[in-house]
């Protein structure tokens, strides 16, 4: 057998997502003769990574659903498709029931057929819509949302631009089972297809077309391609000390400043012609760093819609009844002011005003009161360079309660002698508690501005949406931790329901993600429920609501046991020798009672 029969099967993955990038790269360590490069990136790029790497050095790529249809026209190597399975969009469904709206499912044909199938097992009447590209997706969301349906099943193509128009999307991701069987299929289909293949191909277009800067050094740490002209000789140093932590092809990341940007450095090795080179990529941040002014910072367009649909009420389409309002009060240009508790999104919601509003081509400002000091207090009210002194920009107020009396009084006469309502859409946001009087500078703003009033719900106020919001976000966490939680043990969710949730969304989202961290199988347990709500009321010092707290009922002694020892670790802030001392047992009898109780959980799930 020659050197290149015995050399590993090379191939090239194209996730839709991150996490599905990181579990195709665990499912491949059981190939002991399979060498996995994964990416990310979704339809056309996917398609400028095979493109931009050295694809013809690989035996086969993988892909799923539209990326893989796009990339098959541009390549040579046998593209295999990760399948959706019927377990997959049954996990999904699954996942749907506690949202009580009507939902569809869009998708490719590999997702679409399956549901077909699956539908008509369980006699479900859902409607099924299957499209070929992201403009007929586009097509297809519009058309059901102008038939009142609002939340769709679908994969990654239609569950971006689902995301962008507002609706509620559950993405379908694709299990451990589909993974394996598409890692199979790969290495069947690329041993054949190199047994074939007569020659190597040189390395070729390495991403010529891609904005981010990207250098391949050789065996030598000689520089062989560069992207683009700005290549300077700090960076191609800086990476040149990089090339030495390369190692068994595992990609690395780091980070470095230039100027006020955070630039993200992604580097992997590869080989070609049995020769090894490194690639370097180099990635300018989204968020700007370029604020020199504690308490003031500018954010563009994209940057604001970056961080809205990383929010909360992006991921699970939570504006609810305030979706009426927002558009009117964006076109409106008068000054708005934003109430609500704490933890109800009242920046996020000025930035959804301002993306809406005829400002968004310009900055958005933030002013927060609470993190100015005297001096860039005098720079925002008396420096010409101060952003109230500019035109046709929107201002968010942040905390204006926290400053000075002084400043406060000096901020409304600026407002009223300069018309700065009319130079500017100004935007305020006001913290007030359910039943409590507001600030008297809010109270003396409200009396001499008469801005719009925008109240925002508490999350005790939307009881009966919380088991949708549950699975919605839910969704979103399978995808960012490569979980499949499908929902929640008989009682757990109704603990969510009658838990007061002082801090509102942001501790409903905050929960839900460490409860999703913790369980290892399907279903979150009773008993994680209730222990971080016991640990979320000694936070904000609430009563415990025995009513809340879930019976013994229906529960092995070792999970009773587990449950108490849980509760005496958090009680003494995760220190086990003192649990251990407390309780009259060994640190060992400690970890055997905890793993006990697991291992009986997930012999139960199977």
């Amino acid at each position: 057998m020659d050197a290149v029969q015995e050399t590993p099967l090379r191939i090239l993955a194209i996730a839709p997502y991150e996490a599905m990038k990181d579990a195709l790269r665990q499912a491949a360590e059981a190939y002991p003769t399979l060498r996995l490069d994964a990416f990310t990136g979704d339809l056309q790029e996917g398609v400028e990574i095979v493109r931009q790497v050295d694809a013809m050095d690989y035996d086969a790529i993988l892909s799923r659903g539209g990326t893989a249809e796009l990339i098959r026209p541009v390549t040579d190597l046998p593209v295999v498709e990760i399948p959706v399975s019927v377990y997959d969009v049954l996990r999904t469904i699954k996942l749907s029931e506690n949202y009580t709206d009507q939902c569809a499912i869009v998708g490719f044909p590999g997702v679409t057929e399956n549901a077909h199938i699956l539908c008509n097992l369980l006699r479900k009447e859902i409607p099924i819509q299957t499209v070929k590209d992201s403009q007929s997706a586009e097509r297809t969301l519009e058309e059901l949302n102008s038939r009142g349906i609002h939340t769709v099943i679908c994969d990654m193509v239609t569950h971006r631009i689902a995301r962008s128009k507002g609706l509620n999307a559950l993405l379908i991701t694709s299990g451990e089972s589909s993974l394996h069987q598409a890692l199979q299929d790969a290495m069947e289909q690329g041993a054949t297809f190199r047994r074939v293949r007569s020659e190597n191909l040189i390395l070729r277009s390495i991403v010529s077309q891609d904005s981010r800067l990207s250098v391949v050094f050789d065996e030598n740490q000689d520089v062989v391609f560069s992207s683009g002209p700005n290549v300077t000789q700090e960076a191609i140093a800086l990476m040149r000390k990089k090339i030495p932590s390369l190692r068994n092809e595992e990609e690395i990341l780091s980070y470095h400043q230039v100027g006020s940007t955070l630039h993200t450095i992604t580097a992997a090795s590869f080989h070609a012609h049995g020769k090894r080179y490194a690639l370097f990529r180099d990635q300018p941040g989204q968020i700007s760093l370029r604020s020199s002014r504690p308490g003031i910072r500018a954010n563009d367009q994209a940057e604001c819609e970056h961080l809205f649909m990383g929010s909360f009420f992006s991921v699970s389409g939570s504006l609810g009844e305030l979706e009426q309002r927002l558009t009117p009060l964006a076109a409106s240009r008068q000054p708005v002011m934003i109430v609500g508790e704490e933890g109800t999104g009242k920046e996020q919601i000025a930035r959804v005003l301002y993306l809406r509003s005829p400002y968004k081509n310009h900055p958005l400002v933030t002013v927060d009161a609470a993190r100015l000091n005297d001096k860039t207090w005098d720079f925002l009210l008396e420096n010409p360079g101060s952003p109230l002194a500019g035109h046709g920009t929107a201002v968010f107020f942040q905390h204006l309660e926290e400053a000075p009396a002084q400043h406060q009084q000096t901020l409304l006469s600026l407002i009223e002698d300069t018309g700065l309502e009319r130079r500017l859409w100004l935007l305020f946001s006001c913290d007030l508690k359910e039943h409590m009087p507001m600030h008297d500078f809010f109270r003396e703003l409200s009396l001499r501005q008469s801005p719009m009033t925008l109240h925002l719900p508490t999350l005790r106020s939307r009881r009966d949406e919380i088991p949708a919001l549950a699975s919605l976000y839910l969704g979103s966490l399978n995808v960012e931790l490569n979980k499949q939680v499908a929902g929640f043990d008989p009682g757990a969710l109704e603990m969510l329901i009658r838990y007061d949730w002082p801090g509102n969304y942001t501790q409903f989202k905050h929960v839900l993600h460490e409860l999703a961290v913790l369980t290892n199988g399907l279903y979150i347990s009773n008993v994680d429920v209730a222990d971080l709500l016991a640990h979320e009321r000694r936070q904000y010092r609430l009563p415990l609501d025995a009513a809340e707290a879930p019976s013994f009922a229906g529960l092995t002694l070792a999970e009773i046991n587990q449950r108490v020892v849980r509760q005496a670790l958090a009680q003494n802030n995760g220190n086990q020798s003192l649990t251990a001392r407390q309780l009259d047992i060994s640190r060992t009898t400690l970890w055997r009672m905890l793993n006990t109780a697991e291992g009986f959980q997930k012999k139960k799930e199977e």
